[in-house]
């Protein structure tokens, strides 16, 4: 009797081991994978210091970087340096992202200012209301807040 008492205690103690050593490695190896949306968050603080870092250049129709740019060219460049192609235009960069609502905007996801159904103006999200943007002719990429919340929508690349 006393035999299949110590077995026990003694499968017991190796069970209690194997799901102690379970929970144990599970939360390491999960916090090692990074979640599909810590991915994205470091991707938008990459896009955002791309753009931040066109500070000051001029404005220029159809400029694609890296000395100028139009407002679809310094998204589309930001994008690209952060790995990920854009379309070219403000239209075609609406059409291709996921519309979010502005409370979960994020660093590095895209502005687009809407007229009816088109996108006119696009913008990197900096984060408390601010847009990195190429405003117009005759000025420069420049950090600026949110103008007309009326026609702003919010925007994220998907991968």
């Amino acid at each position: 009797m006393s035999f299949p008492m110590t077995l026990r205690r003694l499968l017991l103690v190796a069970a209690a081991a194997v799901i102690a050593t379970t929970m144990l490695v599970s939360p390491a190896a999960a916090a090692a994978a990074p979640t599909a949306s810590a991915v994205v968050a470091a991707r938008g603080l990459k896009v955002v210091a791309f753009a931040r870092a066109q500070r000051g250049k001029p404005y220029r129709y159809g400029a694609q970087g890296p000395s100028a740019f139009d407002c679809s060219g310094l998204a589309g460049f930001a994008y690209a340096k952060a790995g990920k192609k854009l379309p070219r235009t403000a239209q075609a960069q609406y059409r291709a992202a996921r519309r979010i609502t502005s409370a979960a905007a994020r660093p590095g996801d895209l502005v687009f200012w809407v007229s009816g159904s088109r996108a006119y103006h696009v913008a990197v999200y900096a984060g408390a209301g601010q847009v990195w943007h190429a405003p117009k002719p005759g000025d420069r990429v420049k950090l600026a807040k949110i103008w007309n919340w009326k026609q702003v929508r919010f925007a994220r690349v998907a991968g």
